[in-house]
């Protein structure tokens, strides 16, 4: 018996993906495995989460070593970093946009750590600066991004906005790293920035 036509328009196939989207979806699903596993991590076991064949991997990716080092290109890219500071609403108290700034770079930070201890590069509970060709550009990024956020207390400012954006983004990487010495909250490493070491109470 023949199928209602309904019933076959609407088991059309989905539209296949790009191999740029391809690759930027196994990338999204290798990195957490990658975390997890660390270099051990077969390519089958990514394909599988990925809901695809293992082949598949193969026409986007030359092997696994190209699969790896694109991971920890977008692990170290800032730009996941950038869109969240720029989502940042400016019309926010001066604090609570630098803590929302804080809690996005802190994430950022974690993420190139875990992905650069994971692959034996080094790295702990912070990496510190990008270090490589792209620092420079992925520094100079972030603190403009910071700058922007800012501009409108530009008249309450010591220092220019891209010069305080500097020292905030500096602040972020003289955190404790140990887990003896627990990261100040982003509240905490705002109010150490813009009032200082000492307490409320002291005079």
């Amino acid at each position: 018996m023949t199928a209602p036509k309904e019933n076959q328009t609407t088991r059309r196939r989905a539209p296949g993906m790009s191999p740029e989207q391809r690759r930027e979806m196994i990338i999204q699903t290798a990195i957490p495995l990658i975390a997890e596993y660390g270099a051990a991590v077969t390519t089958a076991k990514i394909a599988r989460a990925a809901g695809i064949g293992e082949g598949t991997i193969f026409r986007v990716f030359a092997d696994k070593d190209e699969l790896l080092q694109a991971c920890v290109a977008e692990a170290l890219s800032p730009e996941h970093a950038i869109r969240e500071l720029d989502a940042i609403d400016v019309s926010q108290p001066l604090p609570d946009r630098l803590a929302e700034a804080a809690e996005a770079l802190q994430a950022h930070m974690s993420r190139m750590g875990v992905i650069l201890a994971s692959l034996g590069h080094g790295g702990g509970k912070h990496p510190g600066p990008v270090r490589g060709a792209g620092r420079h550009e992925s520094t100079t990024r972030i603190r403009a991004a910071l700058a922007e956020l800012l501009e409108p207390d530009k008249a309450a400012l010591r220092r220019p906005p891209e010069q305080i954006a500097a020292l905030f983004f500096g602040l972020l990487f003289t955190q404790p790293r140990s887990e003896d010495e627990p990261d100040l909250t982003p509240q905490e490493l705002v109010e150490v920035f813009l009032h200082g070491a000492l307490s409320g109470g002291v005079k």
